[in-house]
């Protein structure tokens, strides 16, 4: 098995953090019948794959074997965003096409207990493939030799590739970017995934912008100090990582160092 190394996200600060861990929570109170899971979006940069990777990860920091498919064949760029390769990757395209053997695509990574199995080359026929008895076989496999299978698919509002995924797996989760997707839009690709006979685990709202007056970002400052003081950066979304999100600062600006106008100085004012 080869190895490769997986990126950390960049600017990850302590609320991001704590987010996945509370993702990693809430995942396992689903209960252990749950061991492979489909995650999807609406459409392409809602940070589904960012998702897929970090709740891996902390799965696997929680003494959780796990195996990470990068099932997105339509158009991945799981590879050469999240990790660092020399080249190009045989795949799981290659693996249902009969091009390569398993042991060919299983990576490991720095973290003994997360593998890894890329999308591979962009097939003409992804759909086909997915739906093949030999991707059923290999859920199955996974299923056998790993506590958790974590399934990123392609995003199910604009192809229909995790419909066909998600009738191999125990459960899905739907990530939906804040401010960005319409709720009919969303309650739409829901229930397409419920067509499929797919019990579908909850959603996740990706990107919430944290504003310095909300609630959270007092408590987090309160108790743990502001994140630069620990050297985790800006908070607020994301930012820039896995291609997703365009990186802003939400970092309320420090206020003008101008005393206030008392009512009876704004009323000399007006006089003069």
């Amino acid at each position: 098995m080869k190895n490769i190394q997986i990126n950390d996200i960049k600017n990850a600060n302590y609320s991001i953090r704590e987010s996945f861990k509370a993702l990693r929570t809430n995942f396992l109170f689903c209960g252990t019948e749950y061991k492979s899971v489909l995650i999807t979006s609406c459409v392409k940069n809602e940070g589904k794959s960012t998702v897929s990777i970090e709740l891996s990860k902390s799965l696997a920091l929680s003494e959780k074997k796990v195996l990470l498919i990068d099932a997105d064949l339509r158009k991945s760029m799981f590879a050469s965003k999240y990790t660092t390769n020399d080249g190009n990757i045989s795949g799981l395209s290659e693996y249902l096409s009969g091009q390569a053997e398993y042991d060919d695509i299983l990576f490991g990574t720095q973290n003994e207990n997360l593998h890894l199995i890329f999308a591979g080359a962009v097939p003409p026929n992804p759909v086909e493939l997915l739906g093949s008895q030999k991707f059923a076989d290999l859920m199955h496999k996974a299923r056998e030799e790993y506590d958790y299978v974590i399934v990123d698919a392609a995003p199910l509002g604009a192809v229909i590739d995790a419909s066909v995924i998600s009738t191999v797996c125990d459960g899905g989760i739907l990530v939906i970017t804040a401010n960005y997707i319409g709720q009919r839009f969303a309650m739409d690709v829901k229930d397409q995934l419920q067509k499929s006979g797919c019990k579908v685990l909850g959603a996740i709202l990706n990107r919430v912008p944290t504003k310095g007056s909300s609630y959270y970002s007092r408590y987090y400052k309160r108790y743990y100090g502001k994140y630069k003081r620990y050297g985790y950066g800006k908070y607020g979304r994301y930012g820039k990582y896995g291609g997703y999100g365009t990186g802003y600062d939400d970092e309320p600006k420090p206020a003008d160092n101008v005393s206030a106008k008392t009512k009876s100085s704004k009323k000399a004012d007006k006089k003069k």
